[in-house]
């Protein structure tokens, strides 16, 4: 790709490629990236310090179970690990019929078709990663492939990591062009853009970023794969939830959040649907538009809940 020069002459040969390139520039151009990262530290720590403990009740907790994207990434998964793991989202609607189940279950796409055909729970999504998670380091061919792979076998929705590296060294372009493409074979079903904000360095590339997804046809943006340090952090959850409220004022389209990495903890969790609900307001506080991406969570919080420890994930 020419880079095309800032001199202010016009190229006219190069005219062309510049307006073409220069797009993703005028979008983003519509909205406040100059970030500190200072300012956003200490907004945030404000906001866990003052409004995280009125969200510290059962009722939330209870919605939060039923945000929950319950994942296993691993290495050693199998087909009877991911059976197994299917099965206990089977169970716990008899185990617990007053609880919500959780959102989702999210794996690998060579076991979409064992989730698909095992889950008999109303209502939770079947989710996997795509475009060679983690890293998405791949040809847009082979992420294509991968996606309509997972979707034909019973995906119903997609999480797949923007191109990191291209994003970093400025090709917006084809950041932009491989969220729009999957998006496509995706249709109806949710496409889930992973930022990775644990590598991007800054608030302000959290919020370019966040703005690039959305604008190329994201339909949630999440934080982080959780295979890099670190993961989602409340700093980030707050740019990207900035970034969702202004493209919301912007356009009318109500993109969805979804942290992941990182959330070790109830009052993790707390913390994440207070930045929703401080910047984004109730309208978000639906499992549609809020996911958290975890296994561990969700039995802290059914014991949390329940008031004793319990492991039934």
């Amino acid at each position: 790709m020419s880079e095309h020069c800032n001199c202010g002459h016009d190229h006219h040969h190069d005219h062309h490629h510049v307006e073409e390139m220069s797009k993703y520039d005028q979008a983003l151009a519509q909205y406040e990236t100059h970030l500190s990262d200072e300012e956003v530290a200490r907004k945030v720590a404000k906001i866990i310090e003052e409004k995280v403990p009125e969200n510290d009740t059962v009722e939330v907790k209870k919605f939060l179970m039923g945000s929950v994207e319950l994942t296993t990434l691993k290495t050693t998964d199998s087909d009877e690990s991911v059976l197994a793991f299917t099965e206990r989202v089977n169970q716990f609607e008899d185990a617990y019929p007053a609880l919500p189940h959780v959102a989702t279950i999210c794996v690998y796409p060579c076991f979409a078709s064992i989730v698909s055909q095992s889950l008999e729970v109303e209502g939770v999504e079947v989710a996997c990663v795509s475009g060679s998670f983690p890293s998405s380091q791949a040809l847009i061919e082979v992420k294509v492939a991968e996606t309509a792979l997972a979707v034909k076998d019973g995906a119903t929705e997609i999480d797949m990591v923007m191109s990191v590296g291209k994003f970093l060294s400025g090709d917006y372009e084809t950041v932009c062009d491989e969220i729009s493409e999957l998006k496509a074979i995706c249709g109806e079903r949710k496409l889930k853009v992973i930022l990775e904000t644990g590598l991007l360095g800054s608030a302000e590339n959290v919020k370019k970023a966040s703005l690039l997804a959305m604008y190329a046809g994201a339909d949630y943006i999440k934080t982080s794969t959780g295979k890099e340090k670190p993961a989602a952090t409340p700093e980030a959850a707050y740019v990207m939830c900035q970034a969702i409220k202004e493209y919301y004022e912007r356009t009318g389209i109500q993109i969805g959040f979804k942290p992941a990495g990182g959330l070790n903890t109830v009052h993790d969790a707390l913390v994440y649907y207070t930045i929703v609900k401080e910047i984004l307001g109730e309208r978000w506080l639906t499992n549609q538009y809020l996911r958290l991406g975890t296994s561990r969570l969700a039995n802290l919080l059914l014991s949390e809940v329940e008031g004793k420890e319990i492991k039934f994930f």
